[in-house]
């Protein structure tokens, strides 16, 4: 798609916008929005602000994300928020300004602001909001991150905006909609295609650890439900008796953590099958390592299998000889090689045929879990060691596959978003003129 520029441009003065159409005005924002204190009242339902779902009723929120929030009951200490504001958050505030389409009462670490609706567009604003350039500008007047200082009306105030004619708007604002939505349906596309690689991975994985790669081996009932038919010659012991040590977890306390030492991990951590330090709750010292690794130190190949919470059954392999520490949550299992190959009992846990019996054996309390007694007594395939072998090989050569198809998708998915995000840029500042496309 080309797009024209508009006939003549002048610059903003401000460092956000650049050049903008010539007959756009540059005006600083306290005269497009102002502040709303209105108090709540006792009858308004409690509403909540996040970059995934923008403003929505608390307690939909918590049902969205299984997550318990404080519902303030003093109106006091509650504000108003009616349809069209707009509201700032620390929290969702990465993401830009919030648009409500609801009426009810937030916290008042928010600020709402009212637009005024016979020049502002809403709908426009909630697409220059979201811009990169106008995030930045924005935290730009707060130490919000180096010292925790919450964004305010007067920090708002200080971001000059452009306002084009409001007919120019709602032209600009047609386009997007119609110009994001078709870009929302190539992303979603692309992301049902690397869902099905995905189960296609699961598939081929599943059928090599509990069939074995020869379509033609005598078959046996293994005894155990979730395996079913095995190979004649293949064993199903329990997980313990495949391991050098018992299963175990890390310290079932919460450490102090330090601004630099030895990085702790626990759940979150475990991602896309691999450890993501980057994903580590913190550091703990040198010292309090040494008391934790009097119980578990953590040995290149051990596997980490999370046994609560959201994600309970992910995997991930030790692959670093760096040294860290893990929290209660990852259980550890430390394959006897003379009977199961890591990666093996990796791929193992790693089918769907496997997750599927984990879900049966999961006990719910507050959240999700399974336990380590369960886990030492789950059956496992385990074929003689050069078959374990070959079968590895072979699912390295499938993931090798399946990862370089997944990652074209991926980075399609992310030009796609790119291109999402400078198309309302460039539209919203004027660097390209969609009012015919918007007409």
């Amino acid at each position: 798609m080309q797009f024209k520029q508009y006939p003549s441009y002048k610059n903003s003065g401000v460092e956000w916008l650049g050049d903008v159409p010539e007959d756009w005005e540059v005006i600083p924002s306290k005269f497009y929005f102002t502040e709303r204190k209105e108090k709540a009242e006792s009858s308004d339902k409690q509403l909540t602000a996040s970059q995934k779902h923008g403003i929505i009723f608390q307690e939909d929120f918590m049902a969205e994300n299984g997550r318990v929030m404080v519902v303030m009951k003093n109106p006091e200490i509650l504000k108003k928020v009616r349809p069209n504001d707009f509201v700032i958050s620390m929290r969702s505030f990465q993401g830009g300004l919030e648009l409500s389409y609801l009426e009810g009462s937030i916290s008042s670490a928010y600020v709402m602001l009212k637009p005024n609706l016979n020049v502002v567009d809403i709908e426009y604003f909630k697409y220059s909001f979201k811009t990169t350039r106008y995030i930045q500008s924005l935290q730009s007047t707060s130490n919000l991150i180096r010292d925790g200082q919450a964004l305010r009306f007067n920090n708002f105030s200080q971001v000059k905006l452009v306002l084009p004619p409001k007919a120019d708007q709602q032209k600009i604002v047609s386009f997007l909609d119609t110009e994001t939505t078709r870009i929302d349906n190539l992303i979603t596309k692309q992301e049902k295609l690397i869902e099905l690689l995905e189960e296609q991975r699961k598939s081929i994985i599943s059928h090599a650890v509990t069939k074995g790669l020869n379509p033609n081996a005598p078959m046996k009932d293994s005894g155990v439900e979730w395996l079913r038919d095995v190979p004649e010659h293949w064993m199903t012991p329990s997980s313990k008796h495949l391991l050098e040590i018992p299963i175990t977890d890390g310290p079932h306390e919460t450490p102090n953590f330090v601004d630099d030492g030895v990085p702790f991990i626990s759940a979150e951590a475990i991602s896309k099958g691999k450890i993501d330090f980057d994903k580590k709750r913190g550091y703990i010292t040198p010292e309090l390592n040494a008391i934790y690794s009097k119980k578990y130190s953590p040995k290149i190949e051990d596997i980490y299998m999370v046994k609560s919470g959201a994600t309970t059954g992910k995997v991930a392999m030790v692959e670093t000889t760096e040294e860290f520490n893990i929290w209660s949550p990852l259980a550890v299992f430390r394959c006897n090689k003379n009977k199961v190959l890591p990666k093996f009992l990796l791929a193992v846990f790693n089918s769907s045929h496997f997750y599927d019996a984990l879900v049966l054996n999961w006990s719910y309390g507050t959240q999700q879990n399974i336990g380590m007694g369960v886990l030492s007594n789950i059956e496992i395939p385990c074929p003689p060691l050069k078959e374990q072998a070959e079968i590895i090989q072979h699912l390295d050569a499938q993931n090798t596959k399946f990862d370089k198809l997944i990652s074209t998708q991926s980075q399609l998915i992310e030009k796609l978003k790119e291109y999402r995000s400078s198309i309302i840029s460039h539209a919203v500042t004027g660097k390209i003129d969609v009012r015919e496309f918007g007409a």
